[in-house]
Parts: structure tokens; C-alpha cells; sequence
């Protein structure tokens, strides 16, 4: 007849992990009274889980939390003052590479227009109005009904109104430099 704590070893290998869901109460009813069984019967069991006990013991009690000193924050703010401070941006951002994105942006936009403008029917109507397509056949909804090109076209406009102010800017330090 074999033993509890052959049987108990074979499905569960670990002495340790299972000590360790003892101490911390994971273990099932069962499970727990077999390894209750085991601690009392067991010299090894015992004496392993004694340790572990005890380390666990310690470990709430070692442990004891660094608070930084009421200084902290001016100290790491001041050693950080005392090395380079990076440029402004303007110093090492290559205007040319800017403007070569906004130059991309605007021609998808005029890509897009061109596209637009060439789904629509342009043949002339025989009813005698002066623009040469009937309103009627624009069919708007064939082109905005995408979300995707909904959420890309605001993108560029965005886009088209930061470039727009960035040139502003520019074109407004430049005549108080001459005025």
C-alpha cells in the first residue's frame, strides 16, 4: 500500500510550490488536509515548511519602504538645469524636409480632387442651363461614403492649416524684422 505523501508527490511534485499555497491559502479543503497530514507525519514536510514560514514571516517584516528626502524633486531639477539644454527646435529641424511633407500632403489633395472631379459626368445637357452638367449627377455620396477617406481628408486639411499658420508666423517675424 503506498503512502499519502507518495501518492500526493506523484501528482503534485513540488514541496515547495505546495508549501507555498498552503501558507498563502490556495489550497483546496482536501488538498489542505492532506498537507496538514503531511506536516505532522513528515520530518522533512516539517521542517520545510518551518522555513518557509519563518521566511515568509520575515519578508513582511524586512521590508520597509525608502521615501525620496522633501528635496527630491528641486535636486533632480537643478542636476538637470546644470547640463546643455537641447536647441529650440528651429535650429536643428531641416525647413526643407517641412515643406517637402506639406508639398506631399497638397498634391494628395489635389490627387483626390482630380479624382473627384473626373467620376463626374461631364457631357452638356440639352436643357439649356449655363453649367454644362446636371447637378443631379454628381453623386457625392459615391466618393464620401468611405470612413477612411473621411478621416484622411480631415488629416489634411489639418495639416493644410498648421503649414498655413507656420507660414504666417514666418511671413509675420520676417516684417517685424523690416518694420
Amino acid at each position: 500500500m503506498m503512502s499519502a505523501k507518495t501518492i500526493y508527490m506523484n501528482e503534485h511534485p513540488s514541496m515547495d510550490s505546495l508549501l507555498w499555497e498552503y501558507i498563502d491559502g490556495h489550497l483546496s479543503a482536501a488538498e489542505r488536509s492532506t498537507v496538514e497530514n503531511l506536516i505532522a507525519n513528515d520530518k522533512e514536510w516539517k521542517q520545510k515548511y518551518e522555513d518557509l514560514l519563518q521566511f515568509s514571516v520575515s519578508l513582511g517584516e524586512d521590508i520597509s519602504l525608502e521615501e525620496p528626502s522633501l528635496r527630491f524633486n528641486r535636486n533632480v531639477m537643478e542636476e538637470i538645469m546644470r547640463h546643455h539644454i537641447a536647441p529650440a527646435t528651429g535650429s536643428y529641424i531641416n525647413k526643407k524636409i517641412i515643406f517637402g511633407i506639406g508639398g506631399f500632403f497638397l498634391l494628395l489633395i489635389v490627387g483626390f480632387l482630380v479624382y473627384a472631379f473626373g467620376q463626374i459626368n461631364w457631357t452638356i445637357a440639352d436643357s439649356g442651363t449655363r453649367i454644362p452638367f446636371k447637378v443631379e449627377d454628381l453623386h457625392l455620396e459615391r466618393i464620401f461614403n468611405n470612413t477612411y477617406i473621411n478621416i484622411f481628408i480631415l488629416v489634411n486639411i489639418v495639416l493644410a492649416l498648421v503649414l498655413l499658420d507656420r507660414y504666417l508666423a514666418h511671413q509675420k517675424k520676417q516684417w517685424k524684422k523690416q518694420g
